[in-house]
């Protein structure tokens, strides 16, 4: 038996990326404290002798972040300030050779998967009867909930699955205890995160089961809110849509990236799907959930797109008004089948693309807001910040959607984590302004 320095060994946990990395951290913070390790996320002032990091490797912006941030701890160890140093994720599973010669001053590098090669490192026990069980580091009313791992679909940009292998489920059973869990610590929303929640279910029972998997989490006593994020437009199980409507704490909030729209874009990334089939999905989406909020994500500059592509992609966006819009500038990653293919578009005219898109959405958002002044809400309220109490509505999603601000006056209570009736006074562009009911 290895017996431990007086010392006990703190370990500081830094997470960059999605929140299918915030969920990876969370299970590696509860595996450590299960070994009786002091633990820590991304503390600023920490006299941790352990810094574990966990890094994306998605596009070039996100992997210059984890290189920057595996250099500022590098330098901590090299000053005296730090003990050891590991790396992890999708960074390191993807670039691991690379990196052991770049930056020998850490001492492991571990892919995504080998959280029990991590463990076994750090001399402690990976302890498999720990399954679900995390320590979140989002507020406890809400968690980030994968229900699956890795990705089957052929997208030509995405290099997703040369880190996280191929499409592995969840079987309903733990997601279910680990729903309860979560629910007896407080959790009140679940945000179901997958690289593709549409093709749960094949893998592990062959045939679909995001809408059993969604009535079974809705039967969790304690969850009010479940919310489907990552959904694939290919395909898509329209019997969700069902239990949607079926149940009142299913959010009505769809995140599914479409990436583009011209027929030539989507054959070129491999999408598997195409303008007129998109535009009848979306159409039918609302038609079936009428008050559904809906949000994508989409690309600028991929290798091939032309003027006529975006000013496609552009008026696309214009008259489907999605309520929630994301765009990222094309990244040109190695290994995938888009890195064979010149990657002709200039930075600038990727950057002015994006930028158009956006004031676009601006607009949209705007417009979409004002449309809700007067309304009544059911807010989720998350922080305290500027001499706002600030919450969402069903509508949206932590970081990345708006949020519904009111004012903490004297005569205001709010309870954070909680729910409260909110009356839309004002709008701006990605924010809601209200009152308590």
């Amino acid at each position: 038996m290895k017996v431990r320095s007086q010392q006990a060994n703190k370990v500081n946990v830094i997470t960059l990326g999605c929140s299918k990395n915030i969920v990876d951290s969370e299970v590696l913070m509860g595996q450590l404290r299960a070994n009786q390790f002091q633990v820590t996320h991304e503390a600023e002032q920490s006299d941790a002798n352990i810094v574990i990091i966990n890094t994306c490797g998605f596009i070039d912006n996100a992997k210059q972040e984890s290189i920057d941030t595996i250099l500022r701890y590098a330098d901590e160890k090299e000053a005296g300030r730090l003990e050891k140093l590991y790396v992890t994720g999708c960074l390191s599973q993807r670039y691991k050779d690379d990196l052991e010669q770049e930056i020998p001053q850490v001492d492991a590098y571990f892919g995504t998967l080998e959280l029990p090669q991590l463990m076994k490192k750090l001399e402690a026990d990976y302890k498999h009867e720990l399954v679900g069980e995390r320590l979140l580091t989002t507020p406890s009313h809400y968690a980030y909930f994968k229900i699956a791992e890795g990705c089957n679909r052929p997208c030509s940009f995405c290099a997703i699955p040369l880190m996280r292998g191929k499409h592995v489920d969840r079987p309903i059973e733990d997601l279910v205890r680990e729903a309860k869990r979560l629910a007896s610590m407080g959790t009140k929303e679940l945000i179901l995160i997958a690289q593709d929640l549409t093709y749960y279910g094949l893998q592990h029972y062959g045939e679909r089961k995001l809408a059993d998997l969604m009535r079974y989490l809705s039967d969790v006593p304690g969850i009010d809110w479940i919310r489907l994020q990552y959904a694939y437009p290919s395909q898509f199980p329209m019997d969700a849509l069902d239990v949607m409507n079926e149940r009142a704490n299913i959010c009505k909030y769809l995140d599914m990236p479409l990436q583009h729209i011209s027929d030539n874009m989507l054959k070129t990334m491999r999408r598997g799907i195409s303008k007129r089939r998109t535009i009848e999905l979306v159409d039918t989406i609302r038609q079936r959930v009428p008050d559904i909020a809906l949000r994508t994500t989409l690309i600028a500059g991929h290798p091939g797109e032309t003027q006529q592509d975006f000013e496609e992609l552009y008026r696309f966006v214009e008259d489907t008004r999605f309520d929630r819009l994301g765009i990222f500038n094309y990244s040109h990653e190695d290994n995938t089948h888009s890195f064979t293919l010149e990657d002709n578009v200039p930075a600038d005219v990727k950057q002015d693309r994006a930028d158009q898109i956006m004031e676009l959405q601006q607009g949209i958002s705007m417009e979409l807001n004002e449309e809700r002044v007067g309304q009544i809400h059911k807010v989720l309220f998350d922080r305290k910040e500027s001499g706002y109490f600030v919450g969402r509505t069903q509508f949206d999603s932590p970081e990345v959607d708006n949020e519904v601000l009111v004012p903490a006056t004297k005569d205001t209570f709010v309870r954070l984590g909680d729910f409260a009736q909110v009356q839309i006074t004002e709008a701006s562009d990605f924010d809601l302004y209200g009152k308590l009911v």
